[in-house]
Order: structure tokens, then sequence, then C-alpha cells
């Protein structure tokens, strides 16, 4: 992935309206859900959705697709990934980024 598609992506990502359409359409897996379905789970007026939707679309995280009637939208998952791994490469310069486990601190007791 370039910068630029990077870049484009995360700014799309930053609104909560469009995380929260983004998030709900990864969950509803490849098959996606039909705009109507969209805007009645996540409670947005058809003229707003629309906005978000191409917005989205535009920066290459979701694609649409038209079954009879209807515009059914889903997560772009091979976009996802990609900047997932842009985001993650060359991650802590190769070494192991799991954190080493921590035990909880103890209390200290108060008298």
């Amino acid at each position: 992935m370039k910068t630029d598609d990077a870049v484009s992506a995360l700014g799309a990502l930053a609104n909560e309206h469009r995380l929260a359409l983004f998030r709900f359409l990864v969950q509803a897996g490849p098959e996606g859900r039909a705009a109507g379905a969209i805007a009645e789970k996540l409670e947005m007026p058809a003229s707003s959705l629309s906005f978000h939707l191409t917005h989205l679309t535009r920066a290459g995280l979701i694609v649409q697709r038209r079954e009879s009637r209807s515009l059914i939208y889903s997560a772009d998952f091979a976009a996802m990934n990609g900047l997932v791994g842009f985001l993650t490469e060359n991650c802590c310069g190769g070494a192991s980024c799991a954190p080493a486990a921590r035990s909880a601190p103890k209390k200290r007791k108060t008298s």
C-alpha cells in the first residue's frame, strides 16, 4: 500500500459514523448488507448514509454491488488487511512485539 492510499483510508475512518459503518460491514462479512439494512441498524438517514458510503468507497475500504433492486455494501477485506499491514510493517524493528506477561499489581493494605 502506498502512503497516499493509507492516508486516504485513515482519513475516511477518522469520523465516528464512517468508523461505525466500516466496523458494521466488517462484522457482516463478505456477503455485506443492503443500504436499507445499514441505515436501519446505524439509525442513520439515507442521505447521510449515502455520503458516508461514498467516502468509504472512494477511500477503497468498501465495495458496492447490485443484487436485484438492492445495493449491497461490503468491506474490502484485502484493502483492510493492506492498511493493517502498512501500519505494522517493520513493527518493532523485527523484534517480537508481544508484551511480556505481567502480573497484576498487588494492592496495598490500608489501615
